[in-house]
């Protein structure tokens, strides 16, 4: 597979390489608590397989944030799912996250996904505007999805309509 590079400003976007893993997993530690954070063999297991394209956004070396998308592919129809767009805290507000999803429906719509999906905590309004600021459309919510509790709102975009 190649390696595919991306600029913005000064960061780029390229896919994962296998030595990306403990920058990549600082950054989960510092964005998300239990029971929101994945586990270390989980992430493993995400960025390394072949169903499945993760992005890096990094700057001067620096790995600044990721994102993962996983697929189910289908004789009828391929879906694709986020399971995770993530930004070091100290480099939000500068268009990354935006960028790493645009990264990953590129990695979907390569594999002819031709729908997108995400669950999203319904507390965490700044995700919640980016999905719906890119066409996601709320699909409902998942009670106690993350934990007792904690419920989680489902998000989906079209691939074969959408272009953007």
């Amino acid at each position: 597979m190649a390696l595919h590079l991306r600029y913005s400003c000064f960061v780029v976007y390229r896919r994962y390489r296998p030595d990306d893993f403990a920058q990549l997993y600082s950054i989960e530690l510092a964005c998300f608590q239990p029971p929101f954070r994945f586990a270390r063999s989980y992430m493993r297991q995400l960025v390394e397989s072949p169903d499945s394209a993760t992005w890096i956004a990094e700057e001067q070396r620096q790995m600044t944030g990721f994102a993962i998308v996983v697929w189910i592919l289908d004789p009828v129809e391929t879906i694709a799912y986020i399971q995770t767009i993530e930004v070091d805290p100290a480099q939000r507000k500068r268009g990354v996250a935006t960028r790493l999803l645009r990264q990953l429906e590129t990695s979907a719509r390569d594999v002819r996904a031709q729908v997108i999906w995400l669950h999203v905590s319904e507390s965490n309004d700044s995700a919640i505007r980016l999905y719906e600021a890119h066409g996601y459309l709320p699909q409902g919510r998942e009670e106690d999805y993350y934990a007792p509790g904690i419920h989680a709102l489902r998000f989906f975009k079209s691939l074969s309509q959408s272009r953007k």
